[in-house]
């Protein structure tokens, strides 16, 4: 007879294999569900993309979601399991903008971003990526302001508002504040990143 530590080892040892069989390989990425349980067990670790182009602009994408309600971001995306930095800021070029893009292989900075108030996707460790664009976005997902979409994309000659909250972090980049590439590597922020 199993005792009680044995049990729940046994449990959770069964509860894992059927997961594992469910998701299959990693490497492409986790159902949505897999996902948000595994965000609150693990930090993510994420690329941002920090596109600018000959005028200072800056190209951000409009999102609007559950986790930080409407606002501008930086195009970024999480690492999946096995993979390089450079394959998913490629993913994420091609995905949220329709582009192709060169990128400088060490990042500007690091922030880890912790959100006291949320275990389902509270921890981050994101490295922000200067980038230029090999290859136009695309147009059909151009934003337009009477009618914004979630992933639309636009040029910002300084920070728009509203930034998510999350992305406060990079304001200065945005802005092109020579100062900001003068920051710590690292940076810790443990204020609340989502709207109220």
């Amino acid at each position: 007879m199993l005792n009680p530590e044995e049990k729940d080892g046994e449990a959770i040892r069964q509860a894992i294999a059927t997961l594992s069989e469910a998701v299959g390989s990693a490497r492409h990425g986790l159902p949505e569900e897999v996902f948000l349980f595994v965000s609150s067990l693990t930090p993510m670790v994420n690329v941002d993309l920090l596109i600018r182009d000959d005028e200072g602009r800056t190209l951000l994408t409009w999102r609007h979601d559950r986790f930080y309600g409407p606002g501008w971001h930086v195009p970024g995306g999480i690492l999946r399991f096995k993979e390089s930095s450079a394959a998913r800021i490629a993913a994420v070029a091609a995905h949220e903008l329709g582009a192709e893009v060169d990128f400088a292989p060490n990042p500007l900075c690091r922030h880890e971003l912790v959100n006291a108030n949320r275990d389902v996707r509270g921890h981050f460790i994101s490295l922000l990526h200067a980038c230029r664009l090999k290859s136009t976005p695309d147009p059909a997902r151009r934003f337009d302001p009477a009618s914004p979409r979630h992933g639309d994309w636009a040029w910002h000659a300084g920070c728009p508002e509203p930034l998510i909250p999350v992305h406060e972090v990079y304001r200065a980049f945005i802005n092109g504040d020579p100062a900001a590439r003068g920051c710590s590597l690292t940076q810790v922020s443990g204020k609340n990143t989502e709207k109220p």
